[in-house]
């Protein structure tokens, strides 16, 4: 297992989220969005410039901006 933040994976990866890298707001609002610790993320495709980024999380897909995406933190394989 290794801790990486939701926006260091690429396509096809997935990983379930530990924490976030600060509490705010803002992550709080991400927290309303189903982005909560336990809960497994998978990234489905990015943009072609890299922002934003489709995940699918609890069954529908969001798309985050990938300074939002730094925020959280996830437990992956390898």
């Amino acid at each position: 297992m290794s801790i990486r933040t939701l926006a260091g994976l690429a396509p096809g990866e997935a990983g379930v989220i530990s924490g976030f890298t600060q509490m705010d707001g803002f992550t709080q609002r991400l927290m309303q969005l189903g982005l909560l610790e336990g809960t497994e993320v998978k990234v489905l495709r990015r943009a072609p410039t890299g922002d934003p980024l489709e995940v699918e999380v609890m069954g529908y897909a969001l798309s985050l901006r990938r300074e939002e995406a730094e925020l959280v933190l996830l437990e992956t394989q390898g």
